[in-house]
């Protein structure tokens, strides 16, 4: 099972603010916040390899805290090392 350094983590994340215009320029559906955690997860999905059965799914349409709430899920078993994963994506969405 891959598994995830809060220095990784944290390399992901400054990837996507630091691309954060672009990324929100060409997802147009959803609030800068929704499109920013679903890049987020989406990246971690396949940095972890996870499979299908390990991807989270949702019903309806999710909004931030779900796309928030679905990261903290997937980072629960793969940190290599326990990490503050709240203050990062706090740091996403700001």
């Amino acid at each position: 099972m891959a598994q995830i350094t809060e220095p990784e983590f944290r390399r992901l994340v400054d990837g996507i603010i630091a691309d954060r215009d672009s990324i929100i320029r060409h997802n147009p559906v959803g609030s800068p916040d929704e499109i920013l955690l679903w890049m987020l997860l989406n990246s971690l999905v396949v940095y972890l390899s996870l499979s299908e059965m390990e991807t989270p799914c949702f019903t309806g349409r999710p909004d931030a805290s779900v796309y928030r709430d679905a990261i903290q899920f997937v980072l629960s078993n793969r940190m290599a090392k326990q990490f503050d994963v709240s203050g990062l994506l706090d740091k996403l969405t700001r």
